[in-house]
C-alpha cells in the first residue's frame, strides 16, 4: 500500500516537471533567431569590450616605453654632466645644480686662488707672454727676420710642448703673486706669509712631486738682506710697515722653471728705489738676446740703475747695483745652468744663444752694493753634477733619498723637510753638505741698515722672437 502511495506521488510531481520542460522546449522551438541574435550581440559586445581593452593596454605600454627612454636619455645626460663637473653626487638636484653649471662656461678662478691652472685651461694651451722682436746687434744686423722666417717658425713650432709647460707655470706664478700683494701687510710673521704662498701655488701648480711643483724656496729678505732668506721653523720675525720685501719664489711643470721676483713696500718713501730696480730690470730685457754679449746686458743695466737716486730721512742715495748678485741661464731642473747675466759692466762676453732660457734680475742698493753670507742658512740644493760619494751615516743615506724622491736637483728649505715629517736631520744634512752632495745657499746681505729691491723675469729666446713668458699686468 506504501509503495502505491508513493509511485502516485512521484507521478504527480514528474507532471509538472514535464509540462515546464515542454513548455520551454516549446517557447525555445517557437524563437529560435531572436535567441541566437541576443547572443551574438553579447559576444560582440564582449569581443569588443576585449579589443578595446587590448588597445588601451597596448597604448599604456607605449607610453610607459616613451617615458623610460626619456628618462634614460635625461640620465644619461645628467651622468656626463656629473663627469665634466667632477661631480660624484647621486641626487638629481644635484646633476641640475651642475648642468646649469655647465652653460655658464669654462671654470674660473675662486677668490682664493685654488683652481689648478690645468683646469682653468681645459684645451692644454695657457696664455702667452709678452712677445718683443730681438734688438738690433752692434755690428748693425737687424734680427726682424726671424718673425717671418719659415725654417724659424718650424723650429719655434716644435717646441712648443716645452714653451707650454714654462706658461703653464708662469700663468700660476701670476696669479700667486696677485694673491700674495692682496693679502701682505704689515703685522703679519714671515711664516705665515711664506706658507700662504706655498700652499696657494701648491694647490695652482697642482703639484706633482718632480712632475710639478715648487722650483725653491720662498724668498722674503728684508731691507739689507738681498737674496736667500725664508724663514725656518721657531723664526718669528715680523714684517713691519717700514720694510722693503723681495719676494722671490718659482714655479715648474716638468722642471721648466719660472724664476720671477718683485719688492713690497708700504712707506711710499722706497718709490724710487723700487722704480729704479724696475726700470733696470726691464732694460736688461730688452737688451737681451740671441747673439747679444752677457757683458753688453750687464754694461745697460748698470747705466739705468744709477741713474737713479733716493732720499731717505734727508740723505740723498745713488741706487747702486748689487755687483756680486747676476741672473743666470736656466736649464731642466737646473735653476742656474751655467751662465751668468751681470748687472754691472765689465763681465763676460758670452753670448747668449737661440734656445736658451734666463733669468733677468736685478738689485738695487742704498748701501754698498756687494753682498755676503750671513745670518741662519735656510736654503738648500743637491749639486746637479755630483757623481756617486759613499755616505756612512744611515740618517744621511735616509735624507738624501727623501731629497731625490721630492726635490731632486731643486732647491729646498728645512721648513719643507718639517714638512714632510723628518725630525733631528740637521746632522745628517750637515754630513751631506760636507760631503759636498748638497750645496748650502745662506742669506746674502748688503752692510746693515740699508735697502735693497730686486726685480726678476724669465725670458724665452725663441727662434721667431723673445718671449717675456712670466710679464704681468702687475710689472
Amino acid at each position: 500500500m506504501a509503495d502505491v502511495v508513493a509511485e502516485q506521488v512521484a507521478d504527480q510531481i514528474a507532471v509538472p516537471d514535464r509540462e515546464q520542460n515542454g513548455e520551454a522546449g516549446d517557447r525555445a522551438e517557437a524563437d529560435p533567431v531572436g535567441e541566437t541574435a541576443r547572443k551574438k550581440k553579447k559576444k560582440k559586445k564582449k569581443n569588443k569590450s576585449a579589443t578595446t581593452a587590448a588597445e588601451e593596454e597596448a597604448d599604456a605600454v607605449v607610453e610607459v616605453v616613451k617615458q623610460l627612454e626619456n628618462q634614460a636619455i635625461v640620465d644619461k645626460d645628467n651622468e656626463e654632466d656629473g663627469e665634466e663637473d667632477g661631480d660624484d653626487g647621486e641626487n638629481s638636484a644635484g646633476k641640475k645644480k651642475k648642468k646649469k653649471k655647465k652653460k655658464k662656461g669654462p671654470k674660473c678662478q675662486t677668490e682664493i686662488p685654488s683652481v689648478p691652472i690645468c683646469d682653468l685651461y681645459p684645451s692644454g694651451v695657457f696664455p702667452i707672454g709678452q712677445e718683443c722682436e730681438y734688438p738690433t746687434l752692434q755690428d748693425g744686423r737687424s734680427a726682424a727676420w726671424r718673425t717671418t722666417h719659415e725654417e724659424k717658425r718650424v723650429l719655434d713650432k716644435a717646441n712648443e710642448e716645452v714653451w707650454n709647460d714654462f706658461r703653464q707655470a708662469a700663468e700660476a706664478h701670476r696669479q700667486v703673486r696677485q694673491h700674495v700683494r692682496g693679502f701682505m701687510k704689515p703685522g703679519m710673521t714671515m711664516i705665515e706669509i711664506c706658507e700662504r704662498l706655498e700652499d696657494c701655488s701648491r694647490k695652482l701648480i697642482k703639484e706633482d712631486r718632480l712632475n710639478a711643483g715648487l722650483a725653491f724656496p720662498t724668498g722674503c729678505s728684508l731691507n739689507h738682506c738681498a737674496a736667500h732668506y725664508t724663514p725656518n721653523a721657531g723664526d718669528t720675525t715680523v714684517l713691519q710697515y717700514d720694510d722693503v720685501c723681495k719676494i722671490d719664489f718659482g714655479t715648474h711643470i716638468n722642471g721648466r722653471i719660472i724664476d720671477c721676483a718683485f719688492t713690497v713696500t708700504f712707506n711710499p718713501r722706497y718709490d724710487k728705489l723700487l722704480e729704479a730696480v724696475r726700470d733696470a730690470t726691464n732694460t736688461g730685457i730688452k737688451s737681451a738676446g740671441i747673439d747679444v754679449r752677457l757683458c753688453d746686458v750687464g754694461e745697460a743695466i748698470q747705466e739705468v740703475m744709477e741713474s737713479y737716486e733716493v732720499e731717505l730721512d734727508g740723505k740723498t742715495y745713488q741706487v747702486k747695483p748689487i755687483r756680486n748678485l747676476n741672473g743666470h741661464s736656466i736649464g731642466q731642473y737646473r735653476i742656474h745652468a751655467g751662465k751668468t747675466v751681470p748687472i754691472v759692466k765689465g763681465g763676460e762676453a758670452t753670448k747668449m744663444e737661440e734656445g736658451e732660457v734666463y733669468a733677468i734680475e736685478t738689485f738695487g742698493s742704498t748701501g754698498k752694493g756687494m753682498v755676503h753670507d750671513d745670518m741662519e742658512c735656510s736654503h738648500y740644493m743637491k749639486n746637479f753634477d755630483v757623481g756617486h760619494v759613499p755616505i756612512r751615516l744611515p740618517r744621511a743615506k735616509h735624507l738624501l733619498n727623501v731629497v731625490n724622491e721630492h726635490f731632486g736637483t731643486l732647491a729646498f728649505c728645512r721648513r719643507w723637510l718639517d714638512r714632510l715629517g723628518e725630525t733631528k736631520y740637521l746632522m745628517a744634512l750637515k754630513n751631506l753638505c760636507d760631503l759636498g752632495i748638497v750645496d748650502p745657499y745662506p742669506p746674502l746681505c748688503d752692510t746693515k741698515g740699508c735697502y735693497t729691491a730686486q726685480f726678476e723675469h724669465t725670458i724665452l729666446l725663441r727662434p721667431t722672437c723673445k718671449e717675456v713668458v712670466s710679464r704681468g699686468d702687475d710689472y
